[in-house]
């Protein structure tokens, strides 16, 4: 076991210190060894920063019109999967197919497709007379277009999670709620659903925590490597808004510092994951059989 823990702590645990000590100085990126301890300053600056609270209400959007279809589009997917179906290992490759895709191809295609003049939905929303949405430039078109992306690339991964959770469901319970007369839908209602709560509560968090730290997607939407989201910060995220305080302005001290919250964030969900588990839990087992 010692590799792991030699690399953890090379690779994980001091990264992770250093930037929390970083956080408490004014570093700039051009000299990185010359650190001014400003104590929480680089926090409290984070309170009043407009951008800093654009930033996370982005992130928040964001990730909830990207999470909640996500899962529930899995979810519908890894139902119909747990049938039998012809080519049934066809189709579980192929929906993993996003999941393996590279997000600048992948992201660089859904520009093209939410282009202004020339895009595939504008012409889409032009045969149904719409006119043309000018989707960069827009608050929640924009945000709109970044959640599609993300919710093509994981919703498979996320399928094939509840496909895996699907078949350890025992068959016994189907056949007895069949022979009591239920259909498909109240099978999946009363027996699949209760079933995956655990696996449904892992992707909720798994999912929080990859939009929390989104960065690709925004990144190359914007169409450039300039991580301001957009003209007006419309879609900048979390992830962004640190790469610009860290390595576009050099404040490394104040990037390290949104780096913090980022993390302080994700473990307010894991401990909040934690508690909804365990009641849910003790729900389950206080209930009778």
């Amino acid at each position: 076991m010692a590799p792991f823990f030699v690399f953890f702590a090379a690779f994980g645990l001091f990264p992770l210190l250093y930037t929390g000590w970083a956080s408490l100085h004014r570093v700039e990126l051009t000299a990185p060894t010359d650190m001014q301890w400003v104590g929480v300053r680089n926090f409290s600056r984070l309170l009043e920063d407009t951008f800093f609270w654009n930033a996370l209400g982005n992130t928040f959007t964001i990730g909830l019109m990207s999470t909640v279809p996500q899962l529930l589009i899995a979810l519908g997917v890894a139902h119909l999967l747990n049938y039998r179906l012809r080519g049934s290992a066809f189709f579980r490759v192929a929906v993993l197919t996003p999941y393996a895709t590279s997000v600048a191809a992948a992201t660089l295609v859904f520009v093209l497709l939410f282009g202004r003049d020339y895009g595939m939905v504008n012409w889409a929303l032009g045969a149904i007379g719409i006119g043309p949405v000018d989707w960069q430039n827009g608050s929640w078109t924009s945000q709109f277009a970044v959640s599609t992306i993300v919710i093509w690339r994981w919703t498979g991964y996320n399928a094939l999670i509840y496909l895996a959770a699907m078949q350890a469901v025992p068959h016994d319970l189907y056949e007895s709620a069949a022979l009591d007369g239920a259909s498909r839908w109240q099978q999946f209602r009363h027996v699949t659903v209760p079933s995956l709560r655990p696996t449904i509560l892992f992707t909720c968090v798994v999912s929080t925590i990859g939009a929390t730290q989104l960065f690709g997607e925004p990144l190359l939407f914007n169409g450039s490597a300039v991580p301001n989201g957009g003209a007006d910060h419309q879609f900048q995220t979390l992830g962004l808004y640190m790469y610009e305080q860290g390595w576009v302005n050099l404040h490394l001290g104040r990037a390290s510092a949104i780096a913090w919250t980022m993390f302080l964030l994700l473990l307010v969900i894991g401990v909040v994951n934690r508690l909804f588990a365990r009641r849910l839990q003790a729900g389950t087992e206080g209930r009778p059989t």
